[in-house]
């Protein structure tokens, strides 16, 4: 590519980015649609961080401190949490700006190269995790970032530089992409450090190799200077193997054989193993192999997280197109693979059409949000007001609730193991299936203030349920060493008031798990009860008694 080619693609690049800040900034705020559970679970470690404490250290958390730090940077700016998301987000896009003009410049020519550095900005900035879903969420933000990463790490290593490249350049690219892998995300890192070193030895580019363990190295030293200490790094391990080791969510969605050959994936997976026969025929034997090492890891990433949308496919449209023979080349089929490889692409960016084009598409969505018709998700916190759900999701709670049992008229047919994941007895009492569907903003907001009204304030609690985001709407204190959302074991109880446990949880199951394990404690008869209603119960920690003493209120069990 000419230098002007060169200065077109990066005022390309730079005037993506200018576009996208003006929808942020010219809409007054970030205005979500769904998902305010993931909202609620980012919100109480963005705050934790900006009031100093760090992610492992302070609180329990598989995902890494680069999933925070840039929104954390503009909190403690003075932002409100909604304007300081779009500007963490703009300054990872920044961040990336560079590498992906590189990477965009050297590996691809014409439009696939301004479709390459778009890529890698439009997953930095988007307001939807991907798949067709057309709403605004802020839900796994990080998973975006980590896969801007990848694209640059794997696009890197795997394709060979056209005209004049840069060992060096190429190196700390590389080893920036996956110093961010492991710090948002280590599911990322593990998954692609094996074909991409395998990549780029294969290529006989050991220099490159060099120079990104380098990068890698000073990025992680960085980060340990900035932290204050090295302990961050075993506590982050100590976080992974807590999530690893729980039965609480070991997925968060489908299956891997089904993320493999289910229908809605079949055809996805059998376009990357054709690709990698037709890549070796046409004589890109190691570009043939190296796909066929990423293969497992693009399954693996896409089970492991939440939606399974395989964004890999984008991807591989792209690889594909850069690899693609200047001229027919034949198998001993007779088939073009000139040809092959070029229906390969297009049935790969085909397949991740939807879900590109929905990140593309999702700033322009939030800048035409109708804001009349949303309400703060943390009401009267002032600054922070500048994140907001759709209102009728914030005003509204209702809950699923069992219809069956031993007293209603399905009696004769009610199974008792048919709820065995739900159901739980505690402390003499039994606490049958009900769940929280919708009204978190209210469920959180009436309850904190509540406990606030009646403790007199400055307890820290630990809740029976997957989200713990009680002490954002009151005078409650966040727990520390705590989990902001539930994942195993019993993090932080030990500092704990009160355990809470609601009647209608988030989630029955873990209700269930949760109080199963507080049960088999040698401190279980020093838990008492100390304060009783409709909608929870709270109970005194061994220790901790509570700060002035309330008579329990009688409830009528009928009403529970």
């Amino acid at each position: 590519m000419s230098a002007n080619k060169g200065k077109f693609l990066a005022a390309f690049m730079a005037g993506l980015i200018g576009l996208y800040a003006v929808t942020f900034f010219g809409k007054g705020g970030l205005f979500i649609s769904k998902h305010e559970g993931d909202a609620l679970h980012l919100l109480q470690m963005l705050l934790r961080m900006a009031d100093g404490d760090w992610p492992h250290l302070d609180f329990v958390t598989p995902i890494g401190v680069l999933a925070f730090a840039p929104i954390t940077v503009f909190l403690k700016a003075g932002y409100g949490v909604g304007h300081a998301f779009h500007a963490g987000q703009l300054l990872v896009a920044s961040v990336f700006f560079l590498p992906a003009w590189w990477v965009a410049k050297t590996r691809f020519d014409g439009i696939w190269s301004y479709l390459f550095g778009a890529t890698i900005l439009i997953y930095s900035v988007a307001l939807v995790y991907g798949a067709d879903d057309d709403v605004v969420s802020v839900s796994m933000h990080y998973n975006r970032w980590a896969w801007a990463a990848a694209f640059l790490a794997i696009t890197a290593a795997m394709l060979p530089a056209r005209g004049r490249g840069s060992a060096r350049a190429d190196g700390m690219v590389i080893g920036l992409a996956m110093a961010v892998m492991a710090m948002i995300k280590i599911t990322y890192f593990v998954a692609f450090l094996v074909p991409v070193i395998v990549a780029l030895l294969a290529r006989g580019q050991g220099r490159a190799l060099l120079w990104a363990l380098a990068t890698g190295c000073v990025a992680v030293l960085l980060v340990t200077l900035w932290v204050g200490t090295p302990l961050i790094w075993l506590a982050y391990l100590k976080d992974l193997l807590n999530v690893a080791a729980s039965d609480v969510r070991p997925q968060p969605g489908h299956n891997l054989s089904y993320i493999v050959s289910a229908p809605a994936y079949l055809g996805g997976s059998l376009v990357a193993i054709g690709a990698v026969i037709f890549l070796r025929q046409a004589g890109r034997m190691t570009e043939g192999l190296v796909l066929l090492l990423l293969l497992p890891g693009f399954f693996y990433v896409t089970f492991q997280n939440y939606g399974n949308d395989p964004h890999w496919l984008w991807l591989l449209g792209l690889i594909l197109v850069a690899l693609r023979p200047t001229g027919p080349v034949f198998n001993g089929f007779g088939w073009d693979l000139q040809k092959a490889i070029t229906i390969s692409a297009v049935a790969a960016l085909a397949f991740a059409t939807p879900g590109f084009l929905n990140l593309a598409a999702s700033p322009v969505r939030h800048f035409s949000t109708d804001v009349e018709k949303y309400a703060p998700l943390m009401p009267d916190s002032g600054l922070h007001e500048d994140l907001q759900t759709y209102a009728p999701r914030a005003a509204r709670v209702d809950v699923r609730s069992a219809y069956d049992g031993p007293d209603s008229l399905f009696a004769d047919l009610y199974d008792d193991d048919a709820r065995e994941d739900t159901d739980v007895t505690f402390k003499g009492r039994d606490l049958e299936y009900c769940s929280l569907e919708l009204g978190m903003v209210v469920w959180f907001r009436a309850v904190s203030r509540e406990i606030a009204d009646w403790s007199g304030g400055g307890v820290s609690l630990f809740s029976a349920d997957l989200l713990s985001s009680y002490w954002l709407y009151a005078d409650l204190e966040p727990l520390k060493g705590g989990a902001p959302w539930y994942y195993g074991e019993l993090s932080g109880i030990q500092n704990a008031d009160y355990l809470l446990v609601p009647a209608c949880p988030l989630s029955a199951d873990t209700r269930k798990k949760i109080l199963d394990e507080v049960s088999g404690q040698d401190w279980i008869d020093e838990v008492k009860e100390a304060r009783r209603t409709p909608y929870y119960t709270l109970y005194s920690l061994p220790g901790k008694m509570p700060k002035r003493v309330v008579p329990p209120v009688e409830v009528d069990e009928d009403t529970e």
